[in-house]
C-alpha cells in the first residue's frame, strides 16, 4: 500500500524548473499548550473608497507582528571547510577550502504561536542543529527545544520555557486573495525585526523544492514582498497582523531576493504544528489517487468539456478513494466548499486532514456532478492516528521505561517515568521531573502508549498516582 500511494503522489512531483531562474529553499549562512492553535480569524479585507484605490497602512500589522517574530540561531557539528563546494548560498566563494574543521552556525526566523513559548519555523533552519537559540524582539535570548519537525512541509516546532509572550494569531489562509497586501517580517542577513511589504502574486504554487521528501506538500503563497536569507521561518501576515503563512523560499539565481518569495499557507502550518504538539509526528491522510493538472492536451485526449478541476488518472486499489467509489477519469472540482484547479491546490486541502477524517469531494463524471464522502487513510491504509511512542507533547513531557532494578527498589510492578518535563498540564499540576506514573484514574499503566490512550480519550478531571525515585508517593489531579 505504501508503495502504491508513494507512486500516486509521484505524478505531482514530476516537473522541471525552466529558464535562468532557479527556485531554492534559502537559509541564512552569513555564519552558516493548547493556546497555540486559535480559531481561525478571517483574512483582513481592505475597504476600497469610491473612485480610487485604498492606501495600505502597514503600521497595525507591523506593531502586532514584530514582537512575535524571533531570531533563530543554530550551531552545527564541525564540517570540513569544503563540505559545501557547490553551495548556492555561499555568496563569497569558498575561501576556506581545505581548512581544518570548525563549528558552523546559521540563522533564520521563527514565529511565536502561543503565549507559553511554542515557535514555528522552517525545518531547514534547524535541521541537524546541535543547539538552537532564540532571540526575542526585546533582546532576551533562550535555548529552544525541538518539539518535532516535518520535512515534507519544511516546518518545525520549537519550545522555549517562557510565558506571557506576544504571539501571532492564525488566519484562514483560504480567505487570502491574489492582489491582497501582505507584510513579511523576519531577520534577513541578521538584520533583526525587518518588515517588508508586497501583494499576493499567486496561490497554490508548486515549485518542486521538496521533491526529495516523502509525500511532500507544496502549495505556496507567492508574493513580491522582499525576502532574503535569514527570513526563513518568518511571518507573512495580512494588514490586520494575522498570520497567513510562514516564509520558506525565494525565486533567485543569486540566493538573494530578485522578485518573488514563497510562504507555506497558515492552514497547513496550523495542522502540522498541532500534530507535532499532540502526537509527536504529523498525521497525514491520503485519498489514494493519481492526479494530473488539466490542460488543453489532456482535455482533448480525455474528451473533457472543461479545463477546470483536477483529473484523476488512477485510483489505488484498497485506498480511501476506491472505497468511497472514486473512479479513474473523474475530475475533482471541490474539496468541501473550496474549488480546486490544480493538483497542488487539492493537495493543500487534503493536507490539513488526518487518518480517519471525513472529507467531501465533488467530482465531475462524464458531465454529471457527484459527491463523495471519503474517510482518509494513512500511507499504510489505516484510518487510525499513530502517536509517537516516545513523546506526549500535549502534556508537555517525554516518557521512558522504568528499569527492573528501579521497580524492585521502589516496590512497584509497573509504571512510566517522566524523563523530560516541559511546560504543560503535568508541570502545572505540580509534577516534577523523574516522577513515575503508576496509575491513572485507578488504572495501572505500563507503557507510554497506555498514558497516551488515556490523555487522548479522557475529558474532564483526571487523577494521577505514582512515586518519585526517592520513594515518596504522590497523587495529582487536574482537568483535561
Amino acid at each position: 500500500m505504501m508503495t502504491q500511494i508513494k507512486k500516486s503522489l509521484g505524478i505531482l512531483l514530476i516537473a522541471g524548473i525552466g529558464g535562468m531562474t532557479s527556485l531554492m529553499i534559502y537559509k541564512s549562512t552569513e555564519k552558516k499548550s493548547e493556546t497555540a492553535f486559535q480559531t481561525a480569524v478571517p483574512a483582513y479585507k481592505v475597504s476600497m473608497p469610491e473612485g480610487g484605490a485604498a492606501i495600505a497602512d502597514f503600521t497595525v500589522a507591523a506593531e502586532k507582528t514584530i514582537p512575535a517574530v524571533v531570531h533563530v540561531k543554530t550551531s552545527y557539528a564541525a564540517q570540513p571547510a569544503n563540505n559545501f563546494l557547490f553551495n548556492p548560498f555561499n555568496f563569497w566563494g569558498n575561501p576556506g577550502y581545505g581548512m581544518p574543521q570548525q563549528q558552523q552556525q546559521a540563522s533564520g526566523s521563527g514565529v511565536i504561536i502561543s503565549d507559553d513559548g511554542y515557535i514555528v519555523t522552517n525545518n531547514h533552519v534547524v535541521d541537524n542543529a546541535e543547539k538552537i537559540e532564540v532571540a526575542l524582539d526585546d533582546k532576551r535570548t533562550f535555548t529552544a527545544k525541538l518539539i518535532g519537525a516535518d520535512p515534507s512541509t519544511d516546518l518545525a516546532l520549537l519550545k522555549i520555557d517562557q510565558t506571557n509572550l506576544p504571539y501571532a494569531k492564525f488566519s484562514n489562509s483560504d480567505d487570502l486573495k491574489v492582489g491582497q497586501w501582505v507584510l513579511a517580517v523576519g531577520n534577513p542577513f541578521n538584520l533583526n525585526s525587518t518588515a517588508t511589504a508586497g501583494i499576493v502574486s499567486a496561490k497554490g504554487r508548486n515549485i518542486h523544492i521538496l521533491n526529495d521528501q516523502q509525500f511532500p506538500i507544496e502549495s505556496f503563497i507567492q508574493t513580491d514582498a522582499a525576502v532574503n536569507p535569514g527570513n526563513s521561518g518568518g511571518a507573512l501576515v495580512n494588514l490586520n497582523g494575522d498570520l497567513v503563512g510562514i516564509n520558506a523560499a525565494i525565486a533567485s539565481n543569486t540566493g538573494s531576493y530578485t522578485g518573488y518569495s514563497f510562504a507555506i499557507p497558515a492552514n497547513i502550518v496550523r495542522k502540522v504544528t498541532k500534530d507535532l504538539l499532540e502526537y509527536g509526528k504529523v498525521q497525514r491522510g491520503f485519498i489514494g489517487i493519481t492526479l494530473r493538472d488539466i490542460d488543453q492536451t489532456l482535455a482533448k485526449d480525455k474528451n473533457l468539456k472543461s479545463l477546470q478541476g483536477v483529473y484523476i488518472d488512477g485510483v489505488v486499489s484498497g485506498g480511501a478513494g476506491a472505497a468511497a467509489g472514486i473512479k479513474p477519469g473523474d475530475v475533482v472540482t471541490r474539496v468541501g466548499e473550496v474549488a480546486v484547479n490544480s493538483a497542488s491546490e487539492l493537495q493543500e486541502q487534503i493536507g490539513r486532514f488526518g487518518p480517519g477524517d471525513k472529507v467531501n469531494l465533488t467530482v465531475d463524471r462524464d458531465g454529471a456532478e457527484k459527491n463523495y464522502q471519503i474517510t482518509l487513510r494513512d500511507n499504510t491504509g489505516s484510518e487510525t492516528v499513530v502517536r509517537d511512542n516516545k513523546t506526549l507533547n500535549l502534556m508537555g513531557a517525554e516518557f521512558g521505561e522504568v528499569s527492573a532494578k528501579e521497580k524492585k527498589q521502589l516496590g512497584i510492578s509497573n509504571g512510566v517515568k517522566i524523563t523530560n518535563l516541559q511546560s504543560g498540564k503535568l508541570r502545572s499540576a505540580g509534577i516534577r521531573d523523574g516522577f513515575i506514573i503508576t496509575a491513572i484514574d485507578n488504572k495501572k499503566v505500563y507503557t507510554a502508549d497506555d498514558v497516551a490512550e488515556v490523555f487522548q480519550n479522557k475529558s474532564g478531571g483526571i487523577l494521577i498516582e505514582g512515586i518519585y525515585p526517592n520513594g515518596m508517593k504522590a497523587y495529582y489531579g487536574f482537568g483535561l
